[in-house]
C-alpha cells in the first residue's frame, strides 16, 4: 500500500457512498515511523497527520512545520493532563478529549492562551474497560459540559473493538453526533475505513497502509 493507493481507495469509497469527492479527510498516522517515510508523504503533498504521543511529535513536527506550509497535526492518542499545555501549543486538533479533568485543563489553557485546538470527544462505543473514552450513556452530558466551557468541540471519535463488526459502533457514534448537532466523525482505519465512509465518517485515520509496517522497537 501507499498514499496513492489509499487516496484511490478513499475516492472509490466516497463515490460508492454518494459522498462528494474530497469530503472525507485522510489523516496519515505517522507515529513511530522513520522520518524518511514521513518526509516522502510530505513531499507528495499530503498535509494532515496524526500522532499518538506528545513527546514524539515534539521531536519532529516543529522542524517540518518550518519546511512545509499548511500542515494540520492531530493528536489521536490519549492525552495526560500534564502534557496538555505542550499539546495545545503543538497540535491543531486533539481527537482524544475523554474525561472531565482533561476538559477542565483544556478550558483553563484556552482562557490563558486565547485559543484552543479543535477538539473531538472520544466515545468508548464498546464500553471496553481497558480503553479511553466517554461511555455512550454519558456522551450527551459530557458534550453539553464541554460546550458550556466554550471548548471548540468539532465532533466525535471512536475506536471500535478490534474483534467486532465496526458498523454498529460507527452508527452509534453518528447517532450521538446527530442528536448533538456535531458535524465531524473521526472513525475508520486501514481495514475498515470504507465502511466508516459509508456510515458518515468525515475523518479517517490510516497509518501502516500508507507508510508501511512500523520498524520493530529495540
Amino acid at each position: 500500500m501507499s498514499l496513492q493507493d489509499i487516496t484511490a481507495r478513499l475516492a472509490r469509497a466516497e463515490a460508492a457512498a454518494g459522498r462528494a469527492p474530497g469530503s472525507v479527510h485522510l489523516i496519515a498516522v505517522s507515529k513511530e515511523q522513520p522520518h524518511a517515510r514521513v518526509e516522502a508523504v510530505l513531499e507528495a503533498g499530503h498535509r494532515r497527520f496524526g500522532e499518538n504521543r506528545v513527546q514524539e511529535a515534539q521531536g519532529k513536527w516543529p522542524a517540518w512545520r518550518d519546511r512545509y506550509a499548511g500542515l494540520e497535526l492531530h493528536l489521536i492518542g490519549p492525552l495526560q493532563t500534564n502534557k496538555a499545555r505542550a499539546a495545545v501549543e503543538l497540535f491543531d486538533v486533539i481527537q482524544s478529549l475523554d474525561r472531565p479533568r482533561l476538559a477542565d485543563t483544556l478550558a483553563r489553557l484556552a482562557q490563558e492562551r486565547g485559543a484552543c485546538p479543535g477538539l473531538f470527544i472520544q466515545i468508548n462505543t464498546g464500553a471496553e474497560s481497558q480503553k479511553s473514552g466517554v461511555l455512550p450513556d454519558h456522551a450527551d452530558g459530557f458534550i453539553s459540559d464541554a460546550r458550556a466551557m466554550d471548548l471548540p468541540v468539532l465532533g466525535l471519535m471512536c475506536i471500535p473493538p478490534f474483534d467486532e463488526d465496526p458498523t454498529p459502533h460507527f452508527r452509534l457514534l453518528a447517532a450521538i453526533a446527530a442528536r448533538n448537532g456535531l458535524q465531524r466523525l473521526s472513525m475508520g482505519m486501514s481495514d475498515d475505513f470504507e465502511t466508516a465512509v459509508a456510515e458518515g465518517a468525515t475523518d479517517i485515520r490510516v497509518g501502516s497502509a500508507i507508510f508501511g509496517a512500523r520498524p520493530p522497537k529495540d
